[in-house]
């Protein structure tokens, strides 16, 4: 299930069948073993309604969910231009034998990131991954040495800036692993399950009538694609694209 979630359109197509196979159970298994009665149909009517109201603030909370998510991977991508773009200007503030390497190292952080958002392929991004790390010591090291060797207000604004440029990308990080639980999506796969199984035990009348609940199949799976799409960072339509980061590369030469 947690590889169905990471692929919202291998989830929809799985949805798709599971769902519409309940709801086809549902009208030609239970409806011929355990035909129901019309004395019982008004409880079931209840238990119907109130099983499909549970699906769709489930689904409701789930999205709002999801969207928080989202919302905060693309906080975090602005927060992390932004300390890239700051420490790049307070390099200068190092003077002019360190000052060019800090830029220059700065510049490959940020194309590596600006990578990052981008791809898609595992092995790629763990190559990125480890490039990034070994960046990060090289880019610590560039402001400890004049950190050491001139103790003072100034290199110490320049080296809370570094600081902030490595917090973001951990903060970042963070926020793209923040996935909807794996249980959560069983138990609402499990609702899901079950609404479309009374779905389909419960109608009745001419064909036509009973083609029409496989749109309660196609409506979840829908909806629990587009909350899945909008959840994956990387397996989805759905990203986050770096703006922020490749408003800030193409400026850079722009910069004093």
């Amino acid at each position: 299930m947690a590889q169905l979630v990471h692929h919202p359109a291998y989830l929809f197509v799985a949805l798709i069948v599971l769902l519409s196979a309940a709801a086809a159970c549902g009208t030609l298994f239970m409806q011929r073993v355990f035909p129901l009665s019309d004395d019982a149909r008004d409880n079931y009517n209840v238990v119907q309604g109130a099983t499909l109201t549970l699906l769709a603030l489930l689904i409701g909370f789930t999205l709002s969910m999801a969207v928080s998510r989202y919302d905060q991977r693309k906080n975090y991508e602005e927060e992390e231009a932004n300390a890239i773009g700051t420490e790049y200007v307070r390099a200068d503030l190092l003077g002019a034998a360190d000052a060019p390497k800090v830029k220059a190292l700065l510049a490959q952080y940020l194309e590596l990131r600006i990578e990052n958002y981008k791809t898609r392929d595992s092995q790629k991004l763990e190559a990125i991954n480890n490039k990034t790390t070994a960046l990060q010591a090289q880019l610590w090291e560039s402001v400890r040495g004049a950190a050491v060797e001139r103790p003072n207000p100034i290199t110490a604004l320049v080296v809370a800036g570094m600081n902030d440029v490595l917090n973001t990308q951990g903060y970042t990080q963070a926020a793209w692993l923040n996935r909807i639980p794996v249980s959560a999506w069983g138990l609402m796969m499990a609702i899901a399950f079950f609404s479309n199984l009374m779905q389909g035990y419960g109608a009745r009348g001419t064909t036509g009538r009973r083609v029409l609940m496989f749109v309660l199949p196609v409506t979840v799976a829908l909806s629990l694609s587009l909350i899945a799409d909008i959840d994956s960072p990387r397996g989805g339509l759905i990203r986050v694209v770096p703006i922020n980061m490749i408003s800030l590369q193409q400026s850079l030469g722009q910069l004093p």
